[in-house]
């Protein structure tokens, strides 16, 4: 299907994943014609998260609309001031604010809390025994399972590193609430869109949206590039 976007969507992953897992909202887009490229962030440092990120903005010769999902929101929300950005999409994300990190988000531990293994070696990774309960409750178990062996390695000094220039502050800004996170708390996901005035739908998912309900990913994307490229016209 030919789509008259102008846009170019770049897809951002959080921790403990990578980028395979944008697979079927990957799909979803490039099948109504948008073009999409995903990043495949190291999540070792926000620092190097963001120069990874900037790498493939800075590829692209159309306007980007730059999506990031969970810890990938803090990633957006730091790379989304290059020039070639035009658009925020965050999905179950952090959206800190200058000087804050995800450290500072969850400082108030959540409830029901994250089960993050104590960091070994300078890495974290959930407690595979509870990670389908916590992470992906409503995908396939088996899908679930393989997530939970196949975990990538958190550094612990990306949690800590503050956003400087937070690009919600700048550019405009979409963001999809899943009401049954066990991860990020729907109360918490509430207020950090709205603090950044962001355009808001809400879905019953959990954390793994992305994968139990790409549709509801993909729609709201759409939405932003749309935008993008009336807003080009």
């Amino acid at each position: 299907m030919e789509n008259h976007s102008t846009a170019t969507i770049v897809l951002v992953h959080g921790a403990c994943v990578d980028g395979s897992g944008w697979q079927a909202v990957y799909n979803l887009l490039t099948t109504n014609g948008h073009r999409v490229r995903v990043v495949q962030n190291p999540t070792l440092t926000l620092r190097g998260d963001v120069a990874a990120t900037k790498l493939v903005i800075d590829g692209q010769s159309r306007p980007v609309v730059l999506v990031g999902h969970s810890y990938g929101g803090a990633v957006i929300t730091e790379a989304g001031t290059d020039a070639n950005v035009s658009a925020l999409v965050y999905i179950a994300a952090f959206a800190p604010d200058k000087g804050e990190s995800v450290n500072t988000l969850i400082a108030k531990p959540p409830d029901p809390v994250p089960p993050l293994l104590p960091p070994r070696d300078g890495f974290l990774f959930l407690d595979r025994e509870q990670f389908a309960a916590s992470f992906a409750p409503d995908v396939r178990p088996e899908q679930a399972a393989f997530m939970a062996d196949s975990q990538v390695p958190w550094g612990v000094g990306a949690l800590g590193e503050p956003v400087t220039d937070p690009a919600w502050r700048h550019k405009p800004s979409w963001y999809l609430l899943t009401t049954e996170d066990r991860m990020i708390p729907p109360h918490v996901q509430r207020a950090m869109s709205e603090r950044a005035g962001s355009t808001v739908a809400e879905v019953a998912a959990s954390h793994a949206v992305f994968l139990s309900q790409p549709e509801a990913v993909a729609a709201l994307v759409r939405q932003a590039a749309a935008a993008v490229t009336a807003s080009a016209r």
